[in-house]
């Protein structure tokens, strides 16, 4: 693999770390800003918001850029933007700030995700967008438990200062190895915009969207349940946020090679395995070993679909490298908000916070629904050869 997709994994680590360490610290922020813990919760609703919104427009925005370009001015907002969350001092302020940051994201995995692809064999693809991705992952065994443990020690403010630091290591890295294609090449966005009619790459970014609120809902107040329900000090939330990172990690790798395989299967089983994994959930929380063990596989089958879900949408809209590729980090997110919204809203109903594994588990068969209509779509398009090898 070459030494960019190793600086490409940094920058993912750095950006994973700044959107999921929140979460680890969400009842921190909660008593510190005097809000609930839903409306804490926002907080990732809206930097998943601002991806999505943003996503299209920094592919628009970067469109006539050579793409090592367009990747050090992504690389460059989102260090602004942990600055600015780094000094809030109010609701408001961070709520701001964190859509500041959001706005490098998904067009920064997007065109990584091109880049990563471009710079191996046809049959490495997914592997490599999986190496890039792993840098995401990481973010949850080392970078999430790390931040959330220097915040309860230091205040929640001061792991983004630690994620701005890692930004400029990965703005220099960026910089000094990423390969000449990367420097050269330019995206036609009028050919890109006109590959976005394929029925079956809508269907693709909807697996994404529902893949991604099935993980988030019970991500998003892992945190709260773990101390409220499972009755875990500060401390034991750091380690379990690492088991869960461990798992997210492990999950990536192999949802790569499964990727590679046949993804349409693959997709299938990992999206009944999130659902079934997310519902057992409810039941095991009170019990500590339970807990942890059924966390760790949660985690694996979640982050299993993350590859093949980015290779998916790049096979159906090849044409649009791009703009699909962005456009399915903002999916990603669309995800996030949606499933940080329903798991609140569940709190808010007064069904608690062992109702939220629950909302996970449903969406999850919705997306494992998505997954087989797609597969339905591919074969009526058998002529269409990138499509049919998308979805198996």
């Amino acid at each position: 693999m070459p030494l960019a997709l190793l600086v490409l994994a940094l920058s993912a680590f750095a950006i994973g770390t700044t959107e999921f360490v929140i979460m680890g610290l969400l009842p921190d922020v909660a008593r510190s800003l005097s809000v609930s813990i839903p409306s804490a919760g926002w907080l990732i609703s809206g930097y998943a918001l601002g991806v999505a919104i943003g996503a299209p427009i920094m592919a628009v925005a970067t469109a006539s850029l050579p793409r090592k370009r367009a990747l050090l001015i992504l690389m460059s907002i989102f260090i602004v933007g942990n600055v600015l969350c780094a000094i809030a001092d109010s609701y408001g302020f961070l709520m701001v700030a964190r859509v500041i940051t959001s706005l490098c994201h998904g067009a920064f995995f997007g065109i990584g995700s091109v880049v990563a692809a471009s710079l191996v064999p046809e049959n490495r693809k997914a592997s490599a967008v999986a190496l890039m991705f792993t840098g995401l992952t990481l973010a949850n065994v080392l970078g999430v438990p790390l931040g959330t443990a220097l915040g309860h020690l230091a205040g929640w403010q001061m792991p983004f200062w630690g994620v701005a630091i890692l930004g400029v290591l990965s703005l220099a890295g960026l910089w000094v190895v990423m390969p000449r294609q990367a420097v050269e090449e330019k995206t036609d966005l009028r050919a890109e915009i006109g590959q976005l009619r394929s029925a079956g790459l809508w269907v693709a970014l909807s697996m994404t969207v529902l893949f991604s609120a099935a993980t988030f809902a019970l991500f998003t107040y892992v945190a709260p349940l773990l101390e409220e329900v499972t009755h875990l000090p500060p401390q034991g939330v750091t380690w379990s946020l690492f088991l869960i990172g461990l798992g997210l990690t492990v999950g990536n790798y192999i949802g790569g090679r499964l990727a590679d395989w046949r993804l349409g299967t693959a997709l299938t089983g990992i999206f009944i395995a999130l659902a079934v994994s997310s519902a057992i959930v409810r039941w095991t929380s009170p019990h500590l070993i339970p807990m942890e063990i059924n966390l760790f596989l949660w985690a694996l089958a979640s982050f299993a679909a993350v590859p093949g879900l980015q290779i998916n949408v790049m096979t159906f809209g090849k044409g649009a490298p791009n703009l699909v590729a962005t456009l399915n980090i903002g999916a990603f997110n669309v995800g996030n908000a949606l499933g940080a919204w329903a798991g609140g809203m569940a709190i808010d109903a007064g069904y608690g916070l062992q109702a939220v594994p629950l909302v996970g588990a449903g969406l999850g068969v919705a997306a494992m629904l998505a997954t087989r209509l797609c597969m339905r779509l591919a074969a009526k398009e058998s002529k269409q050869a990138d499509a049919v090898a998308v979805c198996g």
